[in-house]
């Protein structure tokens, strides 16, 4: 920062001999400010040199080393404010990462957990249908059982009293007796052909 200072005060310096040393002869007669033959103007010139030089050296050894040193702090500071957001950064990401695995992991168990309720509901409903279908097969055999027994109890009930009302019928209509053997066999044939024999 000095060494760029000096060098643009040379700069100038040089730039203003080289505009003032040739123009200063043509100058002379027309602006007075330029006559250095005058010793109040050679006076001013060198004032402004011993100005400026001062001016360099209270800017080189005091305050351009204050400039560097606030502008080196902020760069500093900078970089680890960038630092710190990189690791905040990469300290969020990795969370995030670790948040994105455990809700897969949650919902991957609780996946299961359903899959595994659902087969044992379904176990169970397949095992209560069984268990029902048994002891509706066995009602229903019993009650088959019972209507086969009803039934034919039926049937040994009511050839007696088919028998008895024919007989009675026949005898109250023609008078006489009927013949129990033919009486048996209508009996026999109305009850085939009913499907009760």
């Amino acid at each position: 920062m000095r060494r760029l200072f000096a060098t643009a005060l040379l700069g100038c310096g040089a730039t203003l001999g080289s505009l003032i040393l040739p123009g200063a002869a043509r100058a002379a007669s027309n602006m007075p400010q330029m006559d250095f033959s005058n010793p109040l103007n050679l006076a001013q010139v060198v004032w402004l040199v011993i100005i400026l030089v001062a001016l360099y050296f209270i800017l080189a050894n005091w305050a351009l080393p204050g400039v560097g040193a606030v502008l080196a702090d902020r760069a500093h500071r900078i970089q680890v404010d960038l630092d710190a957001a990189h690791a905040a950064k990469a300290e969020a990401d990795a969370a995030i990462a670790e948040l994105h695995a455990a809700i897969k992991a949650a919902r991957d168990e609780a996946q299961a957990e359903v899959t595994k309720a659902t087969d044992a509901a379904k176990a169970e409903a397949a095992r209560q249908a069984e268990a029902l279908a048994r002891k509706l097969d066995e009602q229903l055999s019993r009650a088959e059982a019972e209507i086969s027994a009803a039934r034919a109890e039926a049937m040994t009930a009511i050839r007696p009293i088919a028998t008895e009302t024919a007989a009675l019928l026949v005898a109250r209509l023609t008078g006489n007796a009927p013949d129990e053997a033919r009486l048996g066999g209508g009996i026999q044939q109305a009850l085939s052909a009913r499907g009760l024999a």
